[in-house]
């Protein structure tokens, strides 16, 4: 089991940046495929980026590839998401989810047995 704990979320303006970050607990960070989903108000979670065991392949949701970048560090058991050039739709709650399914990743909601509190994103324009 693994526990997730996000921060870094905020109030930026459009065209800005922002880092988020998810320490997971547990020795076995390595093992899970790492993802991170988002809530607008009265909008179902969606994805928006995977990251594989390693690092080595990462997926994205058209509207943030390009813009967004997942990395991930299992020194320090911890994933990041780093968002340039935000805009007001990328305003949600973030949340940092972990399964220990296979590649390619789950890219539902239901795919992850777990996930973190979440962290508020607004952009405002």
């Amino acid at each position: 089991q693994v526990q997730l704990v996000e921060s870094g979320g905020g109030l930026v303006q459009a065209g800005g940046s922002l880092r988020l970050s998810c320490a997971a607990s547990g020795r076995t960070f390595s093992s899970y495929v790492m993802a991170w989903f988002r809530q607008a108000p009265g909008k179902e979670r969606e994805f928006v980026a995977a990251i594989d065991w390693s690092g080595g392949n990462t997926y994205y949701a058209k509207a943030v590839k390009g813009r967004f970048t997942i990395s991930r560090d299992n020194a320090k058991n911890t994933v990041y998401l780093q968002m340039n050039s935000l805009k007001p739709e990328d305003t949600a709650v973030y949340f940092c989810a972990a399964d220990l399914g296979g590649i390619p990743p789950g890219f539902n909601a239901g795919n992850y047995a777990y996930w973190g509190q979440g962290t508020q994103v607004t952009v405002s324009s």
